[in-house]
């Protein structure tokens, strides 16, 4: 059980601050309530009516988030590698190099076609 001491403490400490903050933040807090600060998604700013359907995103939108999923997910590949660096010798270096090559000719081309742009 003494192993298990110092976790039911973070535990406590953890949700005391919870607790703590929620009761200062009633009484520190300023309370002006508006009908704009009741709606849903409060945020002071009256909402607009939305179409039926929620509405369209653009298509840049999508490709951003695809982009980043797809660079964020190349640079795990790296910690591998970092990892056991000295057991790969030359063979491991050469595989990377290939390996950021490819990324950074993704990433110039992406950049060159103006996908990094937002409009």
């Amino acid at each position: 059980m003494e192993l298990y001491t110092p976790i039911l403490g973070l535990i406590l400490l953890a949700a005391a601050f919870a607790v703590g903050s929620v009761i200062m933040s009633a009484f520190v807090g300023p309370a002006r309530y508006n009908r704009a600060k009741l709606d849903s998604y409060e945020c002071g700013i009256e909402p607009t009516p939305q179409p039926v359907g929620g509405g369209r995103f653009p298509v840049k939108y999508y490709i951003t988030a695809m982009m980043f999923i797809v660079f964020d997910i190349e640079i795990i590949f790296l910690y591998p590698w970092a990892v056991h660096f000295d057991a790969m010798k030359l063979f491991g270096l050469v595989e990377m190099v290939i390996f950021i090559a490819t990324v950074f000719v993704a990433y110039a081309y992406v950049w060159r076609r103006g996908g990094l742009d937002w409009d």
